[in-house]
């Protein structure tokens, strides 16, 4: 049985992750916290999640329940993640972390912590999507530079980081497959007069409206036909429920930075 505690419980992620840990029985929630000053703390998270109380009262502070957790599952803040993945390679915790928005810096300053502690670290916890980055290899690998490729990404109106990171994850993928160095070809938007399209280039555009959970649309153009990939997420289940999978995972691993296709068996 492994204990969980859930990062950000109050927040849209953290509340499914919590109504759907009941769905697994090797896990077991034993704790949940927030930032300092919500006000939902000391409320039950379980009435929190619209699930009936738990017992378990939404904390102020990693620190104060981390005795009471194996694993910590985190979609919060670069910020936070940073904070929650040092206190818990000091205590000898598990991480799975789902936050977006982490730079490359924010990334190698996370990595030397998972030195001591396993982690899975993904941008998108989506079976789907993951599986989706495989098959987005290789169909990149063959049509290599006779195709245009540009990624669509759309999220509702509230998401702060753009591109989403689960376009700069398939750019990245794409970008190896066809061996180019992603910071030089990327073009993340177009105006004016800009001049034919160059042929290495990546375009990652961002929608931003309403409601909209997360779709991703990525383009090989060729001469005389195209290719459209499209994933769209209609639920915050399906990252809640790939967390959970990655937490069942990492039970026995060692300590180590792992994603989603380790998890998943795609490597």
């Amino acid at each position: 049985m492994i204990k969980i505690a859930v990062a950000g419980a109050a927040g849209k992620m953290g509340q499914r992750i919590t109504a759907l840990s009941k769905e697994y029985p090797e896990l077991k929630l034993t704790a949940a916290f927030e930032r300092k000053g919500h006000n939902a703390i000391g409320k039950d998270i379980g009435t929190i999640a619209g699930i009936g109380e738990t017992g378990i009262k939404l904390s102020d502070s990693l620190e104060g329940i981390i005795v009471n957790a194996d694993l910590i599952i985190d979609f919060t803040s670069p910020a936070s993640t940073k904070d929650n993945i040092r206190l818990a390679s000091k205590k000898g915790k598990a991480m799975v972390i789902g936050t977006t928005g982490l730079s490359k810096d924010d990334i190698k300053e996370i990595e030397p912590f998972t030195k001591n502690i396993p982690c899975v670290m993904a941008s998108n916890m989506s079976t789907g999507v993951n599986l989706l980055l495989k098959v987005l290899q290789d169909v990149a690998r063959v049509l290599g530079d006779e195709y245009d490729i540009e990624i669509v990404e759309a999220h509702h109106r509230l998401k702060k980081d753009a591109p989403s990171g689960t376009a700069l994850k398939m750019a990245q993928v794409i970008a190896d497959a066809v061996n180019r160095d992603l910071d030089e070809v990327a073009v993340y938007a177009r105006k004016g007069i800009i001049g034919e399209r160059a042929k290495k280039e990546i375009g990652i555009q961002t929608v931003r409206a309403g409601d909209i959970v997360g779709e991703h649309t990525v383009l090989f153009g060729g001469l005389g036909e195209r290719i459209e990939i499209t994933h769209k997420a209609s639920s915050r289940d399906t990252f809640a429920r790939g967390a959970l999978r990655a937490a069942q995972w990492l039970a026995g691993k060692p300590a180590g930075l792992y994603d989603m296709q380790d998890v998943l068996g795609l490597k």
